[in-house]
Protein backbone atom coordinates (compact mmCIF):
# COMPACT_ATOMS: atom_id res chain seq x y z
CA UNK A 1 0.00 0.00 0.00
CA UNK A 2 1.39 3.72 -1.25
CA UNK A 3 -1.00 6.00 1.09
CA UNK A 4 -0.85 9.80 1.11
CA UNK A 5 -3.96 11.66 2.72
CA UNK A 6 -5.46 14.74 0.94
CA UNK A 7 -8.32 17.16 2.40
CA UNK A 8 -10.66 19.07 0.60
CA UNK A 9 -11.83 22.49 2.66
CA UNK A 10 -15.61 23.02 1.60
CA UNK A 11 -15.64 26.37 3.13
CA UNK A 12 -17.88 29.58 2.63
CA UNK A 13 -17.29 32.57 0.03
CA UNK A 14 -17.25 36.13 0.10
CA UNK A 15 -17.61 38.13 -3.04
CA UNK A 16 -16.83 41.34 -1.48
CA UNK A 17 -13.69 41.08 0.34
CA UNK A 18 -10.42 38.68 0.48
CA UNK A 19 -10.98 35.43 2.05
CA UNK A 20 -7.74 34.42 2.22
CA UNK A 21 -7.70 35.02 6.32
CA UNK A 22 -10.34 32.79 6.68
CA UNK A 23 -8.47 30.10 4.07
CA UNK A 24 -5.39 30.76 6.76
CA UNK A 25 -7.90 30.16 9.28
CA UNK A 26 -9.23 26.97 7.98
CA UNK A 27 -5.91 25.39 7.28
CA UNK A 28 -4.76 25.79 10.65
CA UNK A 29 -7.90 24.19 12.47
CA UNK A 30 -7.40 21.37 9.70
CA UNK A 31 -3.91 20.95 10.15
CA UNK A 32 -4.38 20.74 14.10
CA UNK A 33 -7.10 18.20 14.08
CA UNK A 34 -5.58 15.97 10.93
CA UNK A 35 -1.85 16.92 11.44
CA UNK A 36 -1.53 13.34 9.09
CA UNK A 37 -2.65 15.45 6.08
CA UNK A 38 -0.02 15.52 3.46
CA UNK A 39 -2.22 17.82 0.61
CA UNK A 40 -5.09 20.10 0.90
CA UNK A 41 -7.06 21.82 -1.53
CA UNK A 42 -9.95 24.84 -1.45
CA UNK A 43 -12.26 25.11 -4.14
CA UNK A 44 -12.20 27.45 -7.33
CA UNK A 45 -11.92 30.72 -6.80
CA UNK A 46 -11.84 30.64 -3.41
CA UNK A 47 -9.82 33.40 -2.25
CA UNK A 48 -11.53 36.51 -3.89
CA UNK A 49 -15.20 34.75 -4.76
CA UNK A 50 -16.55 34.82 -8.90
CA UNK A 51 -15.77 38.51 -9.75
CA UNK A 52 -13.07 38.79 -12.79
CA UNK A 53 -12.75 42.31 -11.48
CA UNK A 54 -10.48 40.79 -8.42
CA UNK A 55 -8.31 39.89 -10.73
CA UNK A 56 -4.77 39.44 -9.67
CA UNK A 57 -0.93 39.11 -10.90
CA UNK A 58 0.80 35.85 -10.85
CA UNK A 59 3.04 35.87 -9.61
CA UNK A 60 1.98 38.36 -6.37
CA UNK A 61 0.68 38.63 -2.63
CA UNK A 62 -2.27 36.25 -2.90
CA UNK A 63 -0.44 33.52 -4.52
CA UNK A 64 2.78 34.68 -1.69
CA UNK A 65 0.35 34.02 1.09
CA UNK A 66 -0.52 30.96 0.20
CA UNK A 67 3.51 29.99 -0.42
CA UNK A 68 3.60 30.95 3.28
CA UNK A 69 0.59 28.59 4.55
CA UNK A 70 2.21 25.41 2.64
CA UNK A 71 5.55 25.89 4.06
CA UNK A 72 3.81 26.67 7.69
CA UNK A 73 2.22 23.71 7.60
CA UNK A 74 4.59 21.55 5.70
CA UNK A 75 2.17 20.58 3.04
CA UNK A 76 1.26 20.39 -0.89
CA UNK A 77 -1.16 23.03 -1.04
CA UNK A 78 -3.98 23.90 -3.56
CA UNK A 79 -5.69 26.81 -3.22
CA UNK A 80 -8.35 26.66 -5.53
CA UNK A 81 -7.76 29.09 -8.01
CA UNK A 82 -7.84 33.16 -8.57
CA UNK A 83 -8.67 34.94 -11.75
CA UNK A 84 -4.72 35.77 -12.98
CA UNK A 85 -4.47 39.23 -15.19
CA UNK A 86 -2.13 39.05 -18.05
CA UNK A 87 -1.87 42.02 -19.77
CA UNK A 88 -5.64 42.21 -21.30
CA UNK A 89 -6.57 39.05 -20.72
CA UNK A 90 -8.06 37.06 -17.66
CA UNK A 91 -7.41 33.44 -16.87
CA UNK A 92 -8.95 31.21 -14.00
CA UNK A 93 -5.78 29.89 -12.49
CA UNK A 94 -4.73 27.50 -9.96
CA UNK A 95 -1.72 26.90 -8.35
CA UNK A 96 0.08 23.91 -7.02
CA UNK A 97 2.93 25.08 -3.90
CA UNK A 98 4.89 21.87 -2.54
CA UNK A 99 5.90 21.75 0.91
CA UNK A 100 8.42 24.12 0.93
CA UNK A 101 6.44 27.18 -0.22
CA UNK A 102 7.91 26.74 -3.79
CA UNK A 103 5.17 27.13 -6.54
CA UNK A 104 5.80 24.02 -9.03
CA UNK A 105 3.15 24.87 -11.33
CA UNK A 106 0.35 26.94 -12.75
CA UNK A 107 -2.83 25.64 -15.04
CA UNK A 108 -5.19 27.86 -16.67
CA UNK A 109 -8.78 26.46 -17.17
CA UNK A 110 -9.17 25.52 -20.63
CA UNK A 111 -13.31 25.70 -20.67
CA UNK A 112 -14.20 28.59 -18.67
CA UNK A 113 -17.76 28.20 -18.25
CA UNK A 114 -18.65 30.18 -21.32
CA UNK A 115 -20.92 32.15 -21.83
CA UNK A 116 -21.37 32.69 -18.42
CA UNK A 117 -17.78 33.11 -17.31
CA UNK A 118 -17.65 36.51 -19.31
CA UNK A 119 -13.98 37.78 -20.17
CA UNK A 120 -12.18 34.73 -19.50
CA UNK A 121 -9.77 33.38 -21.57
CA UNK A 122 -8.64 29.75 -21.99
CA UNK A 123 -5.71 28.09 -21.08
CA UNK A 124 -4.01 25.75 -23.51
CA UNK A 125 -1.89 23.38 -20.86
CA UNK A 126 -2.03 20.72 -19.07
CA UNK A 127 -0.50 20.09 -15.99
CA UNK A 128 0.89 16.97 -13.98
CA UNK A 129 2.89 16.92 -10.83
CA UNK A 130 4.67 14.58 -9.07
CA UNK A 131 4.84 13.75 -5.58
CA UNK A 132 8.01 12.07 -4.74
CA UNK A 133 7.22 8.25 -2.87
CA UNK A 134 3.68 9.02 -4.06
CA UNK A 135 2.46 9.24 -7.67
CA UNK A 136 1.37 11.52 -10.16
CA UNK A 137 -1.42 14.36 -9.75
CA UNK A 138 -3.23 16.19 -12.64
CA UNK A 139 -4.99 19.19 -12.18
CA UNK A 140 -8.74 20.70 -13.99
CA UNK A 141 -11.02 23.31 -13.09
CA UNK A 142 -14.53 22.98 -12.53
CA UNK A 143 -16.18 22.99 -16.40
CA UNK A 144 -12.57 21.59 -17.49
CA UNK A 145 -14.27 17.94 -16.46
CA UNK A 146 -17.45 18.05 -18.73
CA UNK A 147 -15.15 17.97 -21.26
CA UNK A 148 -13.62 13.75 -21.27
CA UNK A 149 -10.83 14.86 -23.49
CA UNK A 150 -8.98 16.60 -20.49
CA UNK A 151 -9.10 13.96 -18.11
CA UNK A 152 -8.27 11.06 -20.42
CA UNK A 153 -5.04 12.94 -21.41
CA UNK A 154 -4.20 13.81 -17.88
CA UNK A 155 -4.62 9.98 -16.84
CA UNK A 156 -3.34 8.88 -20.50
CA UNK A 157 -0.13 10.86 -19.20
CA UNK A 158 0.38 9.12 -16.28
CA UNK A 159 -2.16 10.75 -13.83
CA UNK A 160 -3.51 8.55 -10.77
CA UNK A 161 -5.39 11.38 -8.61
CA UNK A 162 -7.23 14.13 -10.15
CA UNK A 163 -7.65 17.27 -8.54
CA UNK A 164 -10.66 19.47 -9.26
CA UNK A 165 -11.44 22.90 -7.06
CA UNK A 166 -15.18 24.00 -8.63
CA UNK A 167 -17.53 26.46 -8.13
CA UNK A 168 -20.60 25.19 -8.77
CA UNK A 169 -23.95 27.33 -7.43
CA UNK A 170 -26.45 25.74 -10.23
CA UNK A 171 -29.00 22.84 -10.63
CA UNK A 172 -27.04 21.13 -12.70
CA UNK A 173 -24.72 20.34 -8.94
CA UNK A 174 -26.50 16.44 -9.80
CA UNK A 175 -24.85 15.79 -12.84
CA UNK A 176 -21.89 16.77 -12.44
CA UNK A 177 -21.12 14.60 -9.26
CA UNK A 178 -22.26 11.82 -12.15
CA UNK A 179 -19.42 13.24 -13.85
CA UNK A 180 -17.14 12.79 -11.11
CA UNK A 181 -18.07 9.15 -11.00
CA UNK A 182 -17.78 8.07 -14.50
CA UNK A 183 -14.58 9.62 -15.13
CA UNK A 184 -12.96 8.10 -11.78
CA UNK A 185 -14.17 4.66 -13.28
CA UNK A 186 -13.62 5.62 -16.93
CA UNK A 187 -10.13 6.86 -16.12
CA UNK A 188 -9.49 3.95 -12.99
CA UNK A 189 -8.45 7.06 -10.72
CA UNK A 190 -9.31 9.05 -7.69
CA UNK A 191 -10.88 12.29 -8.30
CA UNK A 192 -11.76 15.28 -5.52
CA UNK A 193 -13.82 17.40 -6.50
CA UNK A 194 -14.14 20.42 -4.03
CA UNK A 195 -16.83 22.94 -4.15
CA UNK A 196 -17.62 26.00 -1.98
CA UNK A 197 -20.11 27.77 -0.75
CA UNK A 198 -22.32 30.69 -0.91
CA UNK A 199 -20.74 32.85 -3.53
CA UNK A 200 -18.59 29.88 -4.05
CA UNK A 201 -21.40 27.22 -4.81
CA UNK A 202 -23.40 25.33 -3.07
CA UNK A 203 -20.91 22.68 -1.61
CA UNK A 204 -21.65 18.94 -2.00
CA UNK A 205 -18.18 18.33 -2.80
CA UNK A 206 -17.22 14.65 -3.64
CA UNK A 207 -14.72 12.15 -3.35
CA UNK A 208 -14.26 9.41 -5.65
CA UNK A 209 -11.69 6.04 -5.79
CA UNK A 210 -10.70 4.46 -9.04
CA UNK A 211 -13.73 2.34 -9.07
CA UNK A 212 -16.45 4.92 -9.47
CA UNK A 213 -17.46 4.67 -6.17
CA UNK A 214 -18.40 7.63 -4.04
CA UNK A 215 -15.25 7.57 -0.49
CA UNK A 216 -17.32 10.74 0.57
CA UNK A 217 -19.93 13.54 -0.39
CA UNK A 218 -20.66 16.49 1.69
CA UNK A 219 -23.72 18.42 1.84
CA UNK A 220 -24.20 22.26 1.79
CA UNK A 221 -22.63 22.99 5.28
CA UNK A 222 -18.76 24.10 5.89
CA UNK A 223 -16.34 20.90 6.12
CA UNK A 224 -13.28 19.53 6.12
CA UNK A 225 -12.57 16.43 4.02
CA UNK A 226 -9.24 14.53 4.91
CA UNK A 227 -9.24 10.86 2.69
CA UNK A 228 -6.24 8.12 2.44
CA UNK A 229 -5.39 7.82 -0.78
CA UNK A 230 -4.01 4.33 -2.30
CA UNK A 231 -1.66 4.78 -5.13
CA UNK A 232 -1.46 0.87 -5.19
CA UNK A 233 -5.51 0.25 -5.85
CA UNK A 234 -5.08 2.55 -8.69
CA UNK A 235 -2.57 0.49 -10.30
CA UNK A 236 -3.73 -3.23 -9.24
CA UNK A 237 -7.01 -1.68 -10.67
CA UNK A 238 -5.39 -0.11 -14.01
CA UNK A 239 -3.38 -3.51 -14.72
CA UNK A 240 -6.22 -6.23 -13.74
CA UNK A 241 -8.98 -4.19 -14.48
CA UNK A 242 -11.72 -2.19 -13.03
CA UNK A 243 -14.00 -4.97 -10.71
CA UNK A 244 -11.25 -7.46 -12.65
CA UNK A 245 -13.26 -6.19 -16.17
CA UNK A 246 -12.67 -3.66 -18.21
CA UNK A 247 -8.83 -2.28 -18.84
CA UNK A 248 -9.91 1.12 -20.55
CA UNK A 249 -6.20 2.26 -20.55
CA UNK A 250 -5.16 -0.67 -22.18
CA UNK A 251 -7.72 -0.67 -24.45
CA UNK A 252 -7.29 3.28 -25.14
CA UNK A 253 -3.77 2.42 -25.87
CA UNK A 254 -4.27 -0.43 -28.24
CA UNK A 255 -6.86 1.39 -30.34
CA UNK A 256 -6.98 0.98 -33.91
CA UNK A 257 -9.29 3.99 -34.73
CA UNK A 258 -8.17 7.73 -35.33
CA UNK A 259 -10.50 9.88 -33.74
CA UNK A 260 -10.15 12.25 -36.51
CA UNK A 261 -13.16 14.42 -34.81
CA UNK A 262 -10.22 16.49 -33.34
CA UNK A 263 -8.39 17.15 -36.71
CA UNK A 264 -8.62 20.82 -38.54
CA UNK A 265 -9.92 20.05 -41.37
CA UNK A 266 -12.62 18.40 -39.52
CA UNK A 267 -16.28 18.96 -40.81
CA UNK A 268 -17.87 21.16 -38.30
CA UNK A 269 -21.32 21.68 -40.24
CA UNK A 270 -23.47 20.56 -37.77
CA UNK A 271 -21.64 21.82 -35.05
CA UNK A 272 -21.88 25.23 -36.75
CA UNK A 273 -25.75 25.01 -37.08
CA UNK A 274 -26.37 25.37 -33.36
CA UNK A 275 -25.75 28.76 -33.43
CA UNK A 276 -23.31 31.24 -31.35
CA UNK A 277 -22.31 30.39 -27.88
CA UNK A 278 -24.39 32.83 -25.96
CA UNK A 279 -26.49 33.03 -23.28
CA UNK A 280 -30.03 31.82 -23.97
CA UNK A 281 -32.90 34.42 -24.04
CA UNK A 282 -36.73 34.45 -23.42
CA UNK A 283 -38.22 32.97 -26.16
CA UNK A 284 -41.08 35.68 -28.68
CA UNK A 285 -44.39 34.96 -28.49
CA UNK A 286 -46.34 36.12 -30.89
CA UNK A 287 -50.17 37.86 -30.24
CA UNK A 288 -52.62 39.68 -31.90
CA UNK A 289 -52.56 42.20 -29.76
Amino acid sequence: MTPFAIAGIQMNVSAVHSNIPAMQLKLDILMSIYPWVQMVMFSELCAFGPLTANAQELPGPAEQSFQAMAAKHKIWLIPGSIYERVGDKIYNTSSVIDPTGQVVGRYRKMFPFLPYEEGVSPGEDFLLFDVPNAGRFGLSICYDSWFPETSRTLTVRGAEILLIPSLTPSIDRDIELSIARANAALNQCYIFNINGLQAGGVGRSIVCEPRGSVVHQSYSGEEYIPVEVDFERVRRGRESGLLGLGQMLKSFRDRKVDFNIYRSDTDLAYLNSLGQLTKPQRPKIETDL
